[in-house]
């Protein structure tokens, strides 16, 4: 049963749905009414929804009447409720001193401290080479550590079977399968013992949340590598895993597409029915940053981390905290005439990093007087940033 603040929660999500929907913004509506309806755990809900799946695939509707389809729908769901199967916990996953180094002595990862908990999102960046891969594949029991300790602190525990069975890792290079993407969803599930009609619905309902509806009877080779990796997702999810760890899965997709699959992903970690820490990697520094709870910098194979609240951030293997402003900015102004734009404010450094100049002042200037001396000036600017509590600083200190 839902605790009295589980209901208030999922009735804000479901009163966020109709707010959606009639400001306009159905595709998020149309997502975040698919969570809604998971939550339920409910075959009459799913089916429901993937009826309104199907509908929406046969003709383009207006905003009028996706809401109007939508609403007996969303009233469904409330009546229904939310299901609660993996009650929210402590850290499920706690990783400390964790060091990996190989015999060729190129490469040493760690120490590494980490802790993971139920809707958890921990995104984990750094260049190519500099140990992300390899502590995932630690996490997942992939590849063997040399010092340090983790723990899983999951509902069942006694033996290494228990463990990979609610512990899930996706490769950024995923094996290929054969026969169409529903069939093989089906026969994922049924491999956990649910068949029949649940089994028909459940995959029906996983297909239309990772937006595979119109690709369910193709096969590997019709399908592209975004789309790929979306059924990868699926699979994975079917199985409802306490931790999911996913190495780059951001990187067959567009712009557009991965700013909607990290939202995805952190409402899915995010679910009230069955919540799951979640950890990945990716080179999108700034699309991981938006949706986590917590950002991991991996440089040359030591870790700093970032919370991401609206507290300023401290590199917490140094209890340091941030000294100055650093601003990231694109311009095709030559350098001289933002040096006399700046002039003015507590400029320390200016300094040109990979395609955009990086300005370092300290914390008696704000953003706004940036904003204002760069306009003042003059400057066209293409694009602006401040990335004073950004992991996006270690990547262009110099």
């Amino acid at each position: 049963m839902p605790t009295e603040t589980e209901s208030s929660i999922f009735e804000q999500r479901l009163q966020a749905i109709a707010n959606h929907y009639q400001q306009g913004d159905v595709s998020l509506g149309y997502r975040r009414l698919m969570d809604a309806a998971i939550d339920t755990q409910n075959t009459i809900v799913y089916n429901e929804m993937t009826a309104y799946t199907d509908w929406l695939e046969h003709s383009k509707k207006t905003n009028a009447e996706l809401w109007a389809k939508a609403l007996p729908l969303l009233e469904k769901i409330k009546q229904v409720g939310v299901s609660i199967t993996k009650p929210r916990s402590s850290d499920i996953l706690m990783a400390q001193g964790i060091k990996k180094s190989y015999s060729n002595g190129f490469f040493s990862l760690g120490p590494v401290d980490l802790s993971l908990k139920r809707g958890e999102l921990v995104g984990l960046v750094g260049e190519n080479g500099n140990g992300k891969t390899t502590l995932l594949r630690i996490m997942a029991q992939e590849l063997k550590y040399d010092t340090g300790t983790i723990a899983y602190h999951l509902p069942q525990n006694k033996n290494e079977y228990d463990l990979r069975s609610q512990l899930a890792y996706i490769p950024q290079r995923t094996p290929k399968w054969y026969g169409s993407l529903k069939d093989n969803l089906k026969f994922t599930l049924s491999s956990y013992g649910i068949k029949g009609a649940a089994n028909e619905s459940q995959v029906l309902m996983i297909i239309a949340r990772m937006g595979l509806w119109g690709y369910r009877n193709l096969n590997w080779n019709q399908l592209s590598s975004g789309y790929k990796m979306r059924f990868e997702l699926a699979r994975t999810l079917l199985r409802c895993p306490d931790i999911l760890l996913l190495d780059e899965p951001l990187a067959n997709l567009d712009v557009m597409a991965q700013q909607i699959i990290l939202e995805d992903l952190k409402s899915i970690a995010n679910s009230l029915s069955a919540p799951m820490g979640l950890i990945l990697s990716s080179q999108q520094l700034y699309e991981v940053e938006k949706v986590s709870d917590k950002v991991l910098f991996l440089k040359k194979g030591q870790a700093m981390w970032q919370e991401n609240t609206t507290i300023a951030s401290t590199i917490l293997n140094k209890q340091e905290p941030i000294q100055e402003l650093i601003i990231e900015f694109d311009t095709d102004a030559e350098r001289m005439l933002l040096q006399d734009a700046l002039s003015h404010l507590t400029l320390q450094k200016l300094s040109f990093n990979g395609g955009s100049y990086i300005a370092h002042f300290d914390t008696s200037t704000t953003m706004p007087q940036v904003l204002s001396a760069l306009g003042m000036g003059g400057i066209n600017v293409i694009y602006i940033r401040n990335i004073s509590q950004s992991t996006r600083r270690f990547f262009v200190a110099s």
